[in-house]
Formats: structure tokens, sequence, C-alpha cells
């Protein structure tokens, strides 16, 4: 059964109680439980995307947090789960080797794109998205990531490991966060571009590579990977101030796959606008302590209270906001909880 969505978000769901710009789908069923989905704009078009695809064996989900317009994640949302599925079937089953090739496809399909419509859109050079991908098959959670949205897990305490501890659930990070802001990265993407002295540059108080952009992978962006369009007069205003030689981003995932086990409770996948103001042990206390019905959308709310009470503001005055400026005060945010359930967990790892 196919409980996904390919038009924009906000299209797809219910209001969001009193937020003009808050929209949620709540509880659905998935193999193993239920899941719930929310998002929140704040750009003046939506750039965040998320789906939830269902079936008999298998759960898809997917948070693509789009940047420099809303393009990039539009088209992985209608494009990067048929190519999941396709390889799987011709593989005969999922693996770390169908996720990368799915993404790889997909990043050449919108390269494509860009190389057919540039002429009439050249700012479409300059879009792109974060992509994160879950999927939950025969026992075996697949995350792949490419960009800063990110996926926590939500286990017991009693399953012990080297977690932050939050009542009687521990928080486990399950995704790597690709951006510069990270010491780890920077240097990673320092020791790829050794005779670069400008390819991460701090400006207005962040890190960024080429002083554009703080992610380092993403689908799209093809003008921080195809320098002939970075030099291209055309494009002379999306271009890096600092020449380009070579791709400074890739399309290239991370993925990991872990055996789900029966203290494992839920997974939260969220686009970086709820982890700049939520912890990942504050987002798991909040599924824990509360009840599932609006569950994704009680977390945006908690992270929107987060940003106004930074500016010393309420909720209620940010939701006031029209989007746009909305902007200013916190970014499109999409979040899906994932409710790992024991009804069928038999084939669980002890």
């Amino acid at each position: 059964m196919l409980e996904s969505c390919y038009k924009p978000l906000e299209r797809c769901f219910g209001g969001g109680g009193g937020d003009g710009l808050l929209w949620n789908m709540d509880l659905k069923p998935h193999a193993s439980g239920e899941y719930s989905v929310a998002v929140v704009q704040a750009n003046s078009l939506l750039e965040d995307q998320g789906q939830v695809l269902t079936s008999p064996s298998a759960t898809y989900i997917g948070v693509y947090d789009g940047h420099g317009g809303p393009e990039a994640s539009r088209f992985i949302n209608t494009h990067l789960f048929r190519y999941l599925e396709k390889f799987a079937d011709e593989r005969g089953g999922l693996s770390k080797d169908v996720i990368a090739k799915a993404f790889d496809a997909t990043e050449t399909e919108f390269l494509h794109l860009v190389k057919e419509s540039w002429l009439d859109r050249p700012q479409i050079v300059s879009v792109g998205s974060c992509c994160l991908v879950g999927v939950i098959s025969n026992g075996t959670l697949f995350v792949a990531n490419l960009g800063d949205s990110r996926a926590v897990l939500g286990r017991e305490a009693s399953g012990g490991g080297r977690m932050v501890h939050s009542s009687t659930v521990v928080a486990e990070r399950l995704s790597t966060d690709h951006n510069v802001g990270v010491e780890e990265v920077r240097k990673e993407v320092k020791a790829l571009h050794p005779d670069d002295a400008h390819i991460v540059v701090y400006t207005h108080g962040v890190w960024r590579i080429k002083g554009i952009i703080q992610v380092s992978r993403s689908i799209g962006d093809v003008y921080l990977k195809k320098p002939e369009y970075n030099r291209n007069p055309l494009f002379q205003q999306y271009a890096s101030p600092f020449p380009l030689k070579r791709a400074v981003m890739s399309a290239e995932p991370s993925i990991i796959t872990r055996k789900l086990r029966p203290q494992d409770l839920f997974l939260i996948f969220a686009s970086d606008g709820l982890w700049e103001q939520l912890s990942d042990e504050d987002a798991v206390e909040i599924v824990h302590k509360n009840p599932r019905n609006g569950i994704a959308k009680r977390l945006i709310r908690a992270a929107i209270e987060v940003a106004a009470r930074k500016r010393e503001m309420r909720y209620d005055d940010i939701k006031r906001i029209e989007k746009g400026v909305r902007r200013h005060f916190h970014d499109d945010i999409t979040v899906v909880v994932i409710y790992l359930d024991g009804d069928d967990n038999s084939h669980l790892s002890p």
C-alpha cells in the first residue's frame, strides 16, 4: 500500500491546529507499527518534502530538505523510492549497493533535468537538497544520508551502550551530519582538496564550502559539482567567488545497517530545522513521554517554542508571521516518527 505523497506536502495533510503553515498526517499503520508525519513551512516556497511508503514486507521513509528552491526536494520525492523499488527487484532484495545505486540514479536524472532546463531557468543550477532515507525490511534497518537531516533511534535504556540516558530511554543517532560546521566533516573536505586553500571558509559566523554552503553532500547543487556551470557567464550570480576546478560536493550517501531489537522503540527522521532547536535527547524524551496521536506535530511545536524563546517571543507570535518572513525565526521542518511495535517482532534480534 502506498502511503506516500508525490505532491507538495501542504496539499497532502490536514491543518495544524491554528498554525496556517503547519500540516500533519496523524497515525497510519506500517508493517511493524504506526507512524506520524508533520511539516511546517517557513520559506516563501516550502523546500522540505517527506514521504512514507508502506508494504507488507517493508517500510520506506524519506525526508528531503531542499535549498535554493523546491525543485530538487520535489524531484527526489517523485523519483528516489521508485528507483529503490526497481533496483531491489532487479537485485533480489535491498542492500547498501541497491540504495547507493538509487541515490546515484536520482542524482544523474536531476543533472539531466538541469541540463535540459538551464536556459529557461538558470537558477536551477544552484538548487539542491539534503536526502535522508530509512528502510525497514526483514528486521533490518537501513539509513542512508546526504546532508544534515538526521535519524535518531529511541530505545530502552537497559540496552546499554555509550549513549546519554533520558529517563527510561536513550537516544542513538543513526545518521552522519554532512555539515562543515562539524570539525570532522571540515577535516574530511579539506583532506579531499589539499590544493584548495578556500575549500572551507568561515563567513557570517559559520563554516561554508567555498563560502557558500554548509552541507558537503547533496542531490543537485550542480554549480558546485560541475565546473562548467560555475564558469558560465549565465551563472555568475550563483557562482562561487573562488574559482572551481572540480566538484566540491558529492552525492555519495553514508549508509548504515542495523538489526532491530525488541528494546528499539521508535525512530525520528527529521530535517535539520528540528535539530537546530532540539537535541537528540530532547526529541526522544518528547516522543517517549507523550501520546502517539499528533506526535510529529508535537515535536515541531516544541522546536518552534524553543525558537520563539530565543527571540523572547511566544509560539502564538511566530505562527502569525507570514511565510518568507518566518524563515528569520525558524527553518522549514519535516518530521516523521516511526513506532516499532512488538506485534511482529519475533524476527528481531535478542
